[in-house]
């Protein structure tokens, strides 16, 4: 398992720093090829105003999704995208579904596993997708489409499927952070996913800690 982990941390890092150079490299090419740069200064400026936001949402991110992925699902889900949305339901069913622990090397397993094989369906059916449904687009998502609303709420049918069968199978736990979420996005509704997905799990460890020295819970 050390060699398997090992072999995990120096792909992961060699992946990760060639999509990120993939990503730096679009905006050069074009700057190269048109000869236009953007003004260092103006630059700085614009970017002082939202760096500080997301450096904090990105490290909130690696502590927070991390223990419940695994490295490999971690490399795989920062390089593919879309982790809250999809490669940490489809890690966190599926390792549910195989019976095992994220922090134990099944679940290890079974999360790269499954953030792989979603990342590989997501570009396969975006593709088709984009494909097929391309003749149709203005039918489905135009204002005056009766199933337009449906489109607009597929990530909470998503959610709320996942989370239905967690939430009645462990009630007691599921209250604190269900509350604690609630009450964050009363008082602070611009809060990032990722700060309020890292707020809701330490409210539920605290509660679950709390509720077990309580002897409400075993």
């Amino acid at each position: 398992m050390k060699d398997y982990k090992d072999r995990v941390h120096t792909w992961g890092k060699i992946w990760s720093l060639s999509a990120l150079a993939v990503l730096f490299s679009v905006p050069l090419i074009f700057s190269l090829y048109y000869n236009v740069f953007p003004q260092f200064n103006l630059l700085l400026k614009a970017l002082s105003a939202v760096i500080p936001i997301y450096w904090g949402t990105a490290v909130v991110e690696v502590l927070t999704y991390t223990p419940m992925l695994g490295a490999g699902g971690t490399y795989l889900s920062f390089v593919s995208g879309n982790i809250a949305n999809l490669k940490m339901p489809c890690a966190m069913n599926a390792m549910d579904r195989a019976k095992v622990n994220a922090s134990s090397e099944e679940g290890e397993v079974i999360s790269t596993i499954a953030i792989g094989a979603s990342a590989i369906t997501t570009t396969v059916v975006i593709a088709v997708g984009v494909i097929a449904f391309l003749p149709f687009t203005k039918y489905i998502t135009d204002d005056g489409s009766d199933i337009k609303p449906a489109f607009e709420n597929v990530i909470p049918a998503l959610f709320g499927a996942l989370g239905a069968s967690y939430f009645a199978k462990y009630w007691k736990l599921s209250v604190l952070p269900i509350l604690a979420g609630i009450i964050a996005y009363i008082f602070l509704p611009t809060l990032p996913v990722g700060t309020m997905i890292f707020v809701t799990i330490v409210a539920s460890l605290a509660g679950a800690f709390g509720m077990y020295k309580l002897k409400w819970v075993e």
